[in-house]
């Protein structure tokens, strides 16, 4: 058997300059939405939020905000606590549930939550699968028949 040629100290400095430059990359934060900027319709509201099938209703206050680039913004608060907050910026999207204690981050439309797709609906978008918006006058009600989430609400005018 032969032995094993030492590593060298100029192969261990590569290996390890490789793995300290191609380790994680931390996305840089969603920048805040400048509502006041041309281009975005604010709605504001009261929401009442089912999460699932097995979970009590929860009711707070509801801003939605899109603009035409097909960014948006959801809050849904019950003073002084932020229950759930939802933004899209082109194709990065992030999600908070209890001031930021459970948050996701990542690419695309962002999950099929109630969060992502109210915004979508009132766009004029038809709802995704499994998912069904009614509307009269200023009430509505997005609801997901597949995992029993709803929300339903109004807007003041």
């Amino acid at each position: 058997m032969s032995a094993r040629p030492p590593i060298g100290p100029q192969l261990l400095a590569f290996a390890l300059t490789l793995w300290l430059t191609t380790g994680c990359r931390s996305r840089p934060p969603i920048p805040p939405a400048d509502l006041a900027a041309p281009g975005w319709s604010v709605y504001q509201g009261q929401a009442v939020w089912k999460p699932n099938q097995s979970r009590p209703e929860l009711a707070g206050d509801l801003l939605v905000a899109t603009n035409r680039n097909g960014d948006c913004l959801v809050e849904f608060t019950k003073t002084p606590f932020a229950l759930a907050s939802a933004r899209r910026l082109g194709e990065r999207w992030r999600i908070e549930f209890g001031s930021g204690r459970h948050a996701w981050q990542g690419h695309g439309t962002g999950p099929r939550l109630s969060w992502f797709e109210l915004p979508r609906v009132l766009a004029g978008e038809p709802a995704g699968r499994s998912w069904r918006f009614t509307q009269t006058n200023r009430t509505w009600r997005l609801e997901n028949w597949r995992s029993g989430e709803r929300l339903e609400g109004t807007f003041a005018p």
